[in-house]
């Protein structure tokens, strides 16, 4: 049902987005090959499902990428997370002279995480396209900006199935570059596995989702509560107010908190829209000050207008207790590490103004500060493609963790630190 009204849209907002073989998908689905957001149309995918369920992440999205190269005549680009879309282009700008022979040869390089078999298989579906390789070739030596819509003049709108919270400066960074001029929907909300919601409104920068009430049954704790919250239901949610989501997807089913919290944003036909803040999961919490996710980002991107020529790519975040005895005889302290392009190196002074922001938009941070109950951020930069690694070995498609909290994972960051 979700899938139909997702397709109704689309084709009501982009009229040619339904084309035959005209939307290529990007999404790692480990181990199985999952229904795209268009299943009830089969037809509309030039992307086979097996490139999807390999056991590599990069292997996956690069013979994706491969499958949506061979069609000029794409009108939909769809992936599953910002992300994927994003590290599919990094890979295109890096490897896109081997890409362009495959395509010519119409053959599929042998690579880690592809098994022969699956390879084989995928192979079988390719032809020699010497022509389109030349174009390839073309359009990435003048350059990547803009390069979605030079190397698909047809595409009309970049879907992503997830593309709020964090997973938005994903969004931002591929507007300002590789995808220039294009409209990106995100049509679907899903939580604990469960479909919940969907995006009528394409056209808006701001996804929007309107609750079903039938496709899973949710509650709502508020938020800021004086005293300890009861859930509401549907009927009881108040338009401005920020609730914390229960969900209990399937009749017998465990009913579970998600640690998602969202804002009401209206009401369509008495019927909730919502808009997805922040995870619980990815507050920085060091002495119970407690820095949401998304108003950290916020003093990020504040700090970043302080550093000119700077663009973030990513960034990621650890509480000093992880880090054990490596992080020195010191008081509890957040350690950041970036990704950033257009500057290879921090003064003392640049990196000390992500802390000194914090400072201005968190009193509570500030307090504890001054008292010395917390230290100073440290802030570390990181090599190109750190990130890239850090999401494949995360092992699951699941969005970007903005708060790191397993040693392995702090152990692979830390050996990309180059300043």
């Amino acid at each position: 049902q979700g899938s139909l009204l997702y397709l109704d849209v689309l084709g009501a907002a982009f009229p040619r987005a339904l084309a035959r073989r005209g939307t290529a998908l990007l999404h790692w689905t480990p181990g199985c090959a999952r229904a795209p957001a268009g299943w009830p149309l089969p037809t509309l995918y030039c992307t086979p499902a097996p490139a999807g369920a390999l056991p590599s992440r990069a292997a996956a999205l690069r013979v994706q990428l491969l499958f949506a190269l061979r069609q000029r005549a794409l009108r939909v680009l769809e992936a599953g997370l910002a992300a994927e879309l994003h590290d599919a282009l990094v890979a295109l700008r890096t490897e896109w002279p081997q890409l362009a022979q495959e395509l010519a040869l119409g053959r599929l390089s042998p690579q880690p995480g592809l098994p022969e078999g699956v390879r084989d298989q995928l192979q079988a579906l390719l032809t020699p396209d010497a022509a389109r390789a030349a174009e390839l070739r073309a359009e990435c030596a003048r350059g990547f900006e803009g390069i979605v819509m030079r190397l698909w003049p047809q595409l009309e709108v970049v879907v992503v199935r997830t593309a709020h919270g964090t997973e938005r400066l994903y969004c931002d960074s591929l507007r300002q570059a590789d995808c220039q001029g294009l409209p990106f929907y995100c049509p679907f909300y899903q939580a604990a596995g469960a479909l919940l919601g969907v995006n009528l409104w394409p056209a808006e920068p701001v996804p929007r989702f309107l609750l079903c009430p039938d496709w899973a049954f949710c509650e709502f704790l508020p938020c800021l509560a004086n005293k300890e919250p009861q859930t509401v239901l549907l009927d009881e949610l108040w338009e401005g107010r920020e609730y914390g989501l229960v969900v209990t997807a399937q009749p017998g089913e465990y009913r579970c908190r998600t640690g998602e919290v969202l804002r009401v944003a209206g009401f369509h036909k008495q019927c909730p829209m919502v808009e997805p803040v922040r995870r619980e999961s990815q507050t920085l919490n060091v002495r119970g000050e407690s820095i949401p996710e998304e108003q950290f980002c916020q003093s990020l991107c504040h700090t970043l207008r302080m550093w000119p020529g700077a663009r973030l790519i990513d960034y990621v975040c650890v509480e000093s207790s992880l880090l054990g005895d490596s992080s020195g005889p010191c008081a509890p302290h957040y350690e950041v590490f970036m990704e950033l392009q257009g500057l290879r190196d921090l003064s003392e002074g640049q990196r000390y103004k992500l802390d000194q922001c914090l400072q201005e938009d968190f009193p509570v941070y500030k307090s504890f500060r001054f008292k010395g109950s917390i230290g100073p951020l440290r802030l570390h930069l990181v090599r190109p493609g750190t990130f890239t690694r850090l999401r494949e070995a995360l092992g699951s498609p699941l969005p970007m963790p903005r708060v790191l909290r397993e040693e392995q994972l702090l152990r692979l960051i830390q050996g990309s630190v180059v300043s």
